[in-house]
């Protein structure tokens, strides 16, 4: 039997949709009026926007351009053939639009300096609309400054003048990071894991509070495989606050260097739970697939029971590898009491799974891969460092507070138990 097609509504084509669009808007114009007035109003609203954010990277270009040909502005000495000599305002056409900006001015013995980029700005409107473009489509309010290296070329702006900036302001955030005070922070939890950046090791921390919040702590150079380094790392968080000997949570890779500077600098105070990501790859790698992932389903089931039963499982796990894969069951049993140390806390749901691993450095690692994979040529570590400290400083710009955070004050009960507990107990 046919279907009826009388009450199914009519579906046009794109082009048949395209005809009869003119039509209809000359035979009811008042029906597109409101239309028009929303789209005429958010025209307005956006290059609102697009003025605010135009004007600060504008003039974040014409300081640059200055710099390019007066060198750097030092207040109170006046040298070379081409002088500071104040600001003024100034105005460029972005888009549609003309930008009343504040210019630098420059002098020499001849008189007024004309700044490159401002001259290109005011020649070429091609170069304004672009600018306009790039804030517009890929750019935030917090990070347009950072596309200076876009327009360089454009705008006469030197690329080893936009390394120069960037290399001061690294500098001076890497400075900032490893200068933060910690004493008012109550860290229960501190992850630390390396980042290898251009064949340069890289260790990082990062600090959970009781409050749930995540700190980016500081960063070494260096692998956590090196005591020294360790050492070094803890004794820098030493001197800024964090104090050693209050019971927290110590979430590592497993590095027995990075261990062995954890129990020497806190003592039984700290709690470590080996990195349980870590501990699965460093098992399933040394087995082939068939048993690697029956291995992998074994070792996640036990993580989930209590510690003495989780152990007891993985000791199961152990003796049924030794005959074929000896070396994959002395990695199941590596460090075992310390794959359950969370459990033995009583720590459970969404906050046992963000204190089981060191996920929560690995995110900002991530970024930090992204930031420093733009740069092809590393001279040395503390160019790696200013990379990495800007990849985390960007991260953690993003940073949420870990999961299942209402179970923390349990947790610090637990670590920290009160005089009445412990007699109790």
């Amino acid at each position: 039997m046919k279907e009826s097609t009388q009450n199914k509504p009519r579906v046009l084509n794109k082009a048949h949709a395209k005809r009869q669009a003119p039509p209809l808007i000359t035979a009811h114009p008042e029906a597109v009026l409101p239309m028009l007035e929303m789209l005429e109003n958010a025209r307005l609203c956006l290059d609102d926007l697009l003025g605010d954010l135009s004007r600060g990277f504008i003039e974040e270009l014409l300081m640059l351009s200055a710099r390019t040909v007066a060198g750097e502005k030092h207040p109170g000495r006046q040298e070379g053939a081409v002088r500071w000599h104040g600001r003024q305002g100034g105005v460029v056409t972005v888009g549609q639009a003309k930008l009343r900006v504040q210019r630098p001015r420059l002098r020499d013995v001849s008189g007024e300096v004309a700044i490159p980029a401002y001259a290109a700005m005011q020649a070429d409107e091609g170069i304004s609309r672009r600018v306009a473009d790039t804030l517009a489509c890929n750019v935030s309010t917090r990070k347009y400054a950072r596309v200076v290296r876009r327009c360089a070329e454009e705008v006469g702006i030197s690329k080893s003048a936009v390394s120069r900036q960037f290399v001061k302001q690294s500098a001076q955030a890497l400075a900032k990071l490893m200068d933060r005070d910690f004493s008012q922070v109550d860290l229960v939890a501190i992850y630390v894991d390396g980042i290898i950046v251009a064949k340069h090791h890289i260790i990082a921390a990062v600090g959970v509070d009781a409050t749930g919040r995540k700190h980016v702590l500081g960063l070494v150079p260096g692998s956590s495989e090196n005591a020294k380094v360790a050492k070094d790392l803890l004794n820098s968080l030493s001197d800024r606050g964090v104090d050693m000997n209050v019971p927290r949570l110590w979430v590592i890779d497993g590095a027995k260097a990075l261990r062995s500077a954890i129990e020497q600098c806190c003592g039984e105070a700290a709690k470590v739970q080996r990195c349980r990501i870590h501990k699965l790859r460093n098992v399933t790698e040394r087995l082939p697939k068939g048993k690697a992932d029956q291995a992998r389903w074994i070792m996640t089931q036990a993580f989930k029971l209590d510690a003495t039963r989780g152990m007891a499982k993985l000791k199961g796990l152990a003796k049924q590898l030794q005959a074929q894969h000896p070396d994959a069951a002395a990695s199941v049993l590596e460090g075992l009491n310390e794959m359950f140390t969370i459990n033995a806390l009583g720590v459970e749901g969404e906050l046992a799974r963000c204190l089981a691993s060191t996920n929560i450095i690995e995110s900002p690692n991530s970024v930090v891969r992204r930031v420093s994979g733009r740069v092809t040529n590393y001279k040395d570590a503390s160019m790696a460092m200013r990379w990495t400290a800007a990849g985390f400083l960007e991260a953690e710009k993003s940073f949420r507070r870990v999961r299942g955070h209402a179970q923390i004050k349990t947790l610090i009960k637990t670590l920290r138990p009160s005089k009445s507990e412990l007699k109790a107990a």
